[in-house]
C-alpha cells in the first residue's frame, strides 16, 4: 500500500464518514484555537478591487510575501495560496485575501498572529500601490467589476450557486468574515458546544455587524453579509434546528452533510464538476461525474468545506457569524467564543441561557439581527442585553482559563472592543453610517483611508 493511500484511505461505507468526524475529539490539554479572517484589496489609486494578474495584482501580492518565509501553492501553474509554519494565506472567489491561522494554544499567541500576518500585507501591498480593509461587505463595488481567482472550485461554485439562490455570488466575490475553530473532547462535549453556539451565533453577528453599505450606499441592513447567507443555498445555510434534538451527535451531522449536494471532485490537479450530485451515491460507487470510483478521505474533506450553516462541524467546530472587521476586532472573535466554549462553568452558564429557545426564537433572532444588530428583540428583552449577559459569562470564562501573558495578563482584555459596543448600544455600522450620513457628505469612500488596516 502507497504512503497516500495509508494516509487518504478509501471511504467504503457511512461509518467510515462517521468515524472521521469522531476523530477529531480530542483532551482538553489539546485543545487549540484557529482563527481565520478575510479581508478586501483595493488600489490605492480609485478604490477598486485588483485583477490576480497585473504589477498591482493578488498574484504580485503573494510572490511579495514569500519574501517573509511563506512557501507558494500552484493550481495549474498559477499561485493560487501560501503556507508557512501552520498558517494558510488563500484566496476567495473574488480576490478576498484569507489567512487560516496556525492552531495555537492562547489568545496571546492568537493576537501575534493577526499583527504579524496584517504587518507583512500593509508592507507588501504598500509597494504595490494596493490596500486591505476589513469589512463585511464590499462597500462600493459591483459584483460584475469584481475580478475572478484562478481556482477551479470556483468556476462550479459560480455556475451553480445562481441555481440555489440570489444572493450566492454576492457571498462569494463581496463578502468577508472573520472565524474561530475550536476543539471539542467527546461526542457530549461536542453536541453541547454545537448547541450553545450556534444559539448564540447571532448574537456575534450583532456584536461585529459592519456591513452597511453596497455599491456606495446603505442597504438597510447592519450586516448584509449575515442576510446574504439567507438566500445562498437552503441545502448547505442556516441555523440547522435538527442540532438541538435528543440524539443528535456525529451520526446525525453525518447524515445531514451526505444529503448536502456536492459541488466538485478533485482529482490530479484539476476540479470535475459534481454540482448537485450526491456523496451518498459517490459512497456507493455511483456518483455520475466518476461512475465506479469511491471517495477518499480527503473528498469528505472537501465536502465538509462546502457546507456553510451557522456553525459548521469538521473535526472541530467553527463559529461562522461574524463580519470582518479591524484588527483588535480579529482578535475579540476567538477571544469571544474561547471564554464561552473552553471553560466548563462559562459552558454551563451558556446552555442555561439558550437552553429553552425554540427553533423558531433562533431563526427569528438570526434574520432579525441582520438589519437591527444589537437593537432587535428577544422575548421581553433586547439583544443588546443578550449580548451585555453573553460577554459577562465569556469574560468568567477567560479568567477562569488563567493563560497569561508575559506581563501576568490574562485573556480577558481580548474582547473590550466587544464590551465597549454592547455598553453603548452601537455597531460598527451604525459608526460606519453616522459618517456616512455626517463628515463623509453621503460618501463611503473615506473608508478606505479610515478603516484601512
Amino acid at each position: 500500500m502507497t504512503q497516500q493511500c495509508k494516509t487518504n484511505p478509501v471511504m467504503e461505507t457511512r461509518a467510515d464518514v462517521i468515524a472521521y468526524l469522531e476523530g477529531g475529539s480530542k483532551p482538553p490539554a489539546d485543545w487549540c484555537i484557529g482563527t481565520e479572517h478575510e479581508k478586501f484589496g483595493f488600489r490605492l489609486s480609485d478604490k477598486s478591487r485588483p485583477d490576480y494578474e497585473g504589477p498591482d495584482g493578488i498574484r504580485a501580492l503573494l510572490e511579495g510575501l514569500q519574501a517573509y518565509g511563506w512557501t507558494p501553492v500552484r493550481e495549474a501553474g498559477k499561485i493560487i495560496a501560501l503556507t508557512l509554519d501552520g498558517q494558510n494565506i488563500t484566496l476567495e472567489p473574488g480576490g478576498q485575501l484569507e489567512l487560516s491561522g496556525a492552531m495555537l494554544k492562547t489568545l496571546h499567541q492568537t493576537c501575534d498572529e493577526v499583527h504579524s500576518h496584517l504587518k507583512q500585507i500593509r508592507t507588501v501591498s504598500e509597494q504595490l500601490g494596493l490596500g486591505f480593509i476589513g469589512l463585511g461587505m464590499d462597500p462600493l463595488s459591483r459584483r460584475d467589476q469584481v475580478p475572478v481567482m484562478p481556482k477551479g472550485r470556483y468556476d462550479i461554485m459560480r455556475r451553480y450557486m445562481p441555481t440555489r439562490g440570489a444572493l450566492g455570488l454576492d457571498m462569494m466575490l463581496r463578502s468577508c468574515t472573520v472565524q474561530v475553530n475550536l476543539d471539542f473532547s467527546s461526542e457530549a462535549d461536542m453536541v453541547r458546544k454545537f448547541q450553545v453556539s450556534l444559539a448564540l451565533q447571532p448574537i456575534a453577528t450583532a456584536l461585529f455587524a459592519n456591513s452597511p453599505f453596497t455599491e456606495g450606499r446603505p442597504n438597510g441592513f447592519l450586516s448584509f453579509r449575515s442576510h446574504i447567507w439567507t438566500d445562498t443555498d437552503p441545502d448547505r445555510t442556516g441555523m440547522l434546528p435538527f442540532v438541538f434534538e435528543d440524539g443528535f451527535g456525529f451520526e446525525r451531522y453525518a447524515d445531514y452533510a451526505l444529503d448536502v449536494p456536492m459541488y466538485f471532485v478533485y482529482r490530479e490537479g484539476r476540479y470535475i464538476d459534481a454540482a448537485g450530485q450526491s456523496f451518498r451515491d459517490f459512497l456507493a460507487g455511483r456518483l455520475p461525474a466518476l461512475p465506479g470510483e469511491k471517495p477518499r478521505q480527503s473528498d469528505w474533506i472537501d465536502h465538509l468545506t462546502t457546507i456553510f450553516p451557522e456553525v459548521r462541524l469538521k473535526r472541530f467546530l467553527e463559529m461562522r457569524g461574524a463580519d470582518g472587521g479591524p484588527w483588535r476586532r480579529l482578535c475579540a472573535l476567538p477571544a469571544l467564543w474561547v471564554g464561552l466554549l473552553y471553560d466548563g462553568s462559562a459552558l454551563d452558564a451558556a446552555w442555561d441561557l439558550v437552553r429553552d429557545w425554540t427553533a423558531e426564537e433562533r431563526e427569528t433572532l438570526r434574520r432579525d439581527v441582520a438589519r437591527q444588530a444589537l437593537k432587535a428583540r428577544f422575548r421581553s428583552t433586547s439583544v443588546q442585553e443578550l449580548a451585555r449577559q453573553v460577554l459577562a459569562i465569556a469574560s468568567q470564562g477567560l479568567k477562569a482559563r488563567a493563560r497569561l501573558d508575559n506581563y501576568g495578563d490574562s485573556e480577558q482584555h481580548f474582547i473590550n472592543a466587544l464590551r465597549h459596543i454592547a455598553e453603548s448600544g452601537q455597531t460598527p455600522a451604525e459608526e460606519l453610517l453616522a459618517a456616512y450620513h455626517g463628515r463623509w457628505k453621503g460618501s463611503v469612500m473615506p473608508i478606505y483611508d479610515e478603516y484601512a488596516y
